[in-house]
């Protein structure tokens, strides 16, 4: 099944009582009455098989949460199964009540609350709010999405090669990327012909599944996981990327998530020479109670990286998260300096850095892309947080990401509150992109 079928089977129908849902859907496949009991004896009358599906439904959902209740290869580790709360995403007023204050700094407290009471709370309301920061976060990205799409295919009459020239362009203005577009036009070619799609909604069908099942098949081997050090020495996180993009912001509020963990943060401030970088890391460190190693402006970055991981070592820190200048305009100069940054860590700590994240903003679309480019040519990055994305309508970007650079996203920012940066959650990414398109695609 691929990621399309997934989702749409994951999200379809959460409004009502999951349960009586999945009945209906099953009796309206197979032509029955509308009333659950009823279908499910006739069912039994009429034939054993499609009478024993309700039961095969049972069991399977007995194994899947006998064996393992929080399968991480679940789509968006929400299904109708799941003990009625699947309507949650959509009406979560209850659960907002008891998980999700307004001060996000408080949110640890009430949660150990909810563990207390129920050991299954915890991991629902944070599959719940988070499926819910996704779909918010996304919101601008779905609805411009969403909007030209279905512009696009009021205007067409027939599936012909304009029609394939002009969905290239609502692509590639989408943000999807010019490889992405031009290949998925190409197999478009041969999947409309083969599925004979005539009907509007079955070429929007057959487009966004298309899109999003490349998505999905071009992440295989991807692993979106943050790595951390296998002994007692320290992690070592090292950001890149251009000045503007959200480095220090993203420090700082990974700072926050890690020290509320209960781990213990060293910051480091390796941007030396923009005006008020060390300063804004220092205000981030006292906001989120983690120090900072830092030293005057205009010292060698690599000197101030090379006394934080030994301070790191000597205090037993258990996390050191680097920041570093951003200057593309002085691009050799710079991919030196990051370079010399990296030997320094490793000299000291050979398995550090255990990730190197090159910070992007979301909101400049194919901007981005260029620079995720020039970085990966001269520096190993491990790994993308993408920030900004809740004010930008070009979340497409991600795919571009995928497709054409094979980077994995590690971190999205879907927010400006404390814990608005989330690990990234492909599944979760591609629903609250396409959500219409996909939960209500055939209806």
């Amino acid at each position: 099944m691929g990621l399309f079928d997934r989702i749409k089977k994951a999200f379809t129908g959460k409004e009502d009582e999951p349960k009586e849902t999945e009945k209906v859907d099953e009796t309206a496949q197979n032509a029955e009455e509308p009333e659950t009991k009823s279908a499910d004896k006739t069912a039994e009358s009429e034939d054993t098989t499609v009478g024993s599906e309700d039961s095969t439904t049972e069991a399977e959902s007995k194994d899947e949460s006998d064996s393992e209740p929080e399968q991480k290869d679940e789509p968006l580790e929400i299904k109708p199964e799941d003990k009625g709360e699947v309507k949650d995403v959509s009406d979560s007023s209850e659960s907002e009540e008891e998980t999700v204050e307004p001060e996000s700094e408080e949110t640890g407290n009430s949660e150990t609350a909810d563990v207390e009471e129920n050991p299954e709370s915890e991991s629902e309301s944070e599959t719940k709010d988070d499926v819910k920061e996704y779909d918010e976060g996304l919101k601008k990205s779905r609805n411009s999405f969403s909007a030209r799409f279905n512009r696009f295919l009021a205007n067409f009459r027939s599936v012909d090669e304009e029609f394939f020239d002009d969905l290239e362009e609502l692509l590639i203005e989408s943000d999807v990327g010019y490889e992405t577009a031009m290949r998925l036009s190409d197999e478009l070619r041969e999947e409309v012909k083969l599925e004979n799609v005539k009907k509007r909604s079955d070429v929007s069908d057959v487009i966004v599944k298309k899109l999003v099942d490349m998505y999905d098949e071009e992440g295989k081997e991807e692993d979106n996981s943050l790595k951390f050090s296998n002994d007692k020495t320290p992690t070592i996180f090292l950001f890149v990327g251009v000045n503007g993009a959200g480095k220090t912001t993203t420090i700082g509020k990974l700072a926050h998530r890690y020290q509320q963990e209960g781990k213990k943060v060293l910051l480091a401030a390796g941007d030396t020479f923009r005006a008020g970088a060390i300063e804004q890391l220092q205000v981030w460190g006292k906001r989120v109670g983690v120090p900072v190693q830092a030293s005057k402006a205009q010292t060698d970055p690599a000197s101030v990286v090379f006394d934080a991981v030994h301070r790191a070592v000597e205090e037993d820190f258990d996390i050191l998260l680097v920041d570093t200048a951003g200057r593309l305009q002085n691009k050799e100069g710079l991919m030196r300096e990051l370079e010399k940054i990296k030997r320094v860590i490793t000299r000291e700590l050979p398995e550090a850095p255990q990730e190197v994240l090159l910070v992007l903003d979301g909101s400049t679309g194919q901007n981005a892309l260029s620079q995720a480019k020039q970085f990966n040519e001269t520096t190993d990055v491990s790994g993308i947080v993408l920030t900004k994305i809740d004010g930008s309508s070009q979340g497409g970007i991600v795919l571009a990401i995928r497709n054409e650079l094979h980077i994995p996203v590690k971190l999205v920012g879907l927010g400006e509150q404390m814990d608005d940066l989330r690990d990234f959650d492909p599944e979760k990414f591609i629903y609250g992109l396409f959500k219409e398109l996909i939960v209500g695609s055939g209806e």
